[in-house]
């Protein structure tokens, strides 16, 4: 006995096609609620109103990157150690704040080597990461070190400059960055990486620990912030404007 169903007519195929053809001119006419169509305009709102200022919001979030950390020493100063202490912590997982490369404010010098620091009194153990701020005679630390406030505060300069030119800058070619922004920072720290790694694993090969200095530090940090902005802004700029005509179309 043959139990299989009966095989569909012409008549039923073109009845299950119609009625999928309902059902989808149904929920394409489904006009959007009210809420839908507000969260939709706010969203619409929101991208464009990021997309004209999303210069001055770059800008804005360096400033703070690169500002906040010099109040930490300042409210040291003020005896404020409380929000100070709060600063250094939220910076450091952002940076080592080493003591021997970072700058210092209200102090006898704006920075120190670690044989400086060891010579007027500063205990070893806190020459690590994260380690000794400062007192009221060497200055109080900013919990940010001399390599990364030249970057971030240089992109936040070369932003400022690029507003202020009026965005006309062409993009950076790609073998420029790499020569000039990425070379000199990467040696200047690679070799000073490296250096340090050979002395703890061979410490009686005669290797010597090479130590940058603030003034390379600050060179190669700063050379890297531009070179960044130089590529990456007037590119997102020509991308924005791109996005810009094809809303209007």
């Amino acid at each position: 006995m043959d139990n299989s169903a009966p095989e569909p007519t012409v008549e039923d195929i073109l009845a299950e096609v119609e009625r999928r053809r309902a059902a989808r001119r149904a929920e394409e006419s489904r006009s959007p609620s009210p809420w839908e169509r507000t969260l939709a305009r706010g969203a619409e709102r929101a991208g464009q109103w990021f997309v004209r200022h999303w210069l001055a919001l770059l800008n804005l979030w360096w400033f703070l990157y690169v500002g906040i950390p010099f109040l930490a020493p300042v409210l040291m100063k003020m005896s404020a150690e409380g929000p100070a202490r709060l600063i250094y912590l939220a910076y450091q997982p952002l940076c080592h704040q080493l003591p021997y490369r970072s700058w210092y404010l209200f102090g006898e010098r704006s920075s120190y080597s670690m044989e400086e620091l060891l010579r007027r009194g500063v205990a070893p153990e806190l020459l690590v990461a994260h380690g000794y701020i400062g007192d009221s005679v060497l200055g109080y630390k900013v919990p940010l070190c001399q390599r990364d406030t030249a970057i971030y505060g240089t992109i936040f300069l070369a932003g400022l400059a690029f507003a202020l030119s009026g965005r006309r800058w062409r993009p950076l070619p790609l073998w420029a960055y790499l020569l000039f922004g990425l070379v000199p920072v990467a040696l200047d720290g690679g070799i000073q990486f490296v250096s340090q790694v050979l002395v703890l694993l061979f410490p009686s090969a005669g290797f010597v620990a090479v130590e940058s200095t603030p003034l390379r530090r600050v060179v190669t940090g700063a050379l890297f912030g531009l070179m960044t902005v130089w590529m990456v802004y007037p590119t997102v700029h020509r991308a924005v404007q791109a996005a810009e005509r094809t809303a209007e179309q």
